[in-house]
């Protein structure tokens, strides 16, 4: 099968065909137009392989709808194959070499939903984040008049409309207000983006199963499931923590092994909320031990255990790690999470 490397850039193709194993046969430089014509003159079947960023989904379902292969490669691992400087040809002969590689493995094609979802989440945490710089702005200019605000974000939007009425900023009154509108606006927009996240996942079971899960939430289990996809390509729930950047560096040699802090390779925003979550959890299970101790579950125990040895920072992220093994072993074999569950090794 001919086999295609693609470099992808935003109005220019650069394209490498291989025939021959191990040589590059012809080379093309295409714009958006021409690269589209060129993909519906490939009547066989052709083996595309691009790496996994920018419109490389878009246009692997399109190759995909017409009957071809597609290998997206991780940037990550294409890198180390491109020689000397980086050019787009040199991208294409990187891409070319890294398909060779049968441990490489590839990045699913992303479904219209799938992105559909994660561009939804992207804007919330957009909104989110325009609303911390509105916030903080507004401290900023109390703080220089000498007025004191709130530390938390609900205290303070409740004390907001007073607090820019004091004489002290009352010439900035207008542009303050301004500003108190647009961080109103920000939070209805993610209020609106979470209730559209709702009611797309109001009939998913495994969403619904996710969030059964000790710290999980629509939030998590929404990005969680959008970002996996197919937890089977996974074969434990340890490579998929590992996947998601959970579990720790390696910097052993012979005899002598060395274990890091967590590698952070994965998602950053689904092990941002799986780690919040994780710490949510921890605190319920403070709270639960103060209160009703005797309704501690064993998972809550455990993380108590762990926080009172290495720290609650530590302890979280050592929660997280768990979840995550957790929600793979909800999804994968289909049952309902259990604080008390024992897992058992097959004989």
């Amino acid at each position: 099968m001919k086999r295609i490397a693609v470099d992808l850039a935003k109005s220019v193709y650069q394209v490498a065909e291989s025939v021959h194993v191990g040589r590059v046969d012809r080379r093309r430089r295409l714009d958006s137009g021409a690269f589209a014509r060129y993909v519906q003159e490939q009547t066989e079947p052709v083996e595309w392989v691009m790496e996994a960023c920018g419109t490389a989904h878009h246009w692997g379902r399109l190759m995909q709808e017409r009957g071809h292969r597609v290998v997206l490669l991780h940037p990550r691992y294409v890198r180390p194959y491109r020689r000397r400087n980086k050019t787009d040809r040199n991208d294409c002969d990187a891409i070319l070499e890294a398909a060779r590689c049968q441990e490489i493995r590839p990045v699913p094609v992303k479904s219209v939903q799938q992105q559909h979802v994660q561009q939804l989440h992207k804007l919330r945490e957009g909104w989110k984040k325009s609303r911390v710089q509105r916030i903080n702005l507004l401290r900023g200019i109390l703080r220089e008049a000498g007025v004191e605000a709130p530390s938390g974000i609900k205290s303070f939007m409740r004390q907001a409309c007073e607090l820019i009425e004091r004489p002290e900023v009352r010439a900035l009154r207008g542009a303050l207000q301004v500003v108190l509108a647009e961080i109103s606006l920000y939070e209805q927009s993610m209020r609106e983006c979470e209730e559209q996240l709702a009611r797309w996942h109001a009939d998913d079971e495994i969403v619904h199963k996710l969030d059964e899960v000790s710290g999980i939430g629509l939030l998590t289990a929404s990005a969680f499931k959008t970002a996996v996809g197919k937890p089977e390509r996974f074969a434990s729930g340890r490579h998929l923590s590992a996947w998601l950047g959970m579990t720790p560096n390696e910097y052993s040699s012979g005899e002598r092994r060395r274990l890091g802090r967590i590698s952070c390779k994965g998602n950053v925003y689904v092990r941002t909320l799986l780690i919040h979550g994780a710490r949510a959890a921890l605190l319920a299970a403070k709270r639960c031990k103060a209160r009703t101790p005797e309704r501690l579950t064993q998972l809550q125990s455990w993380a108590l255990q762990n926080a009172e040895r290495i720290g609650h920072n530590k302890a979280a992220v050592a929660l997280a790690n768990k979840l995550v093994r957790i929600c793979w072993a909800v999804w994968c074999h289909e049952r309902r999470f259990s604080g008390n569950w024992h897992s058992t090794k097959p004989a």
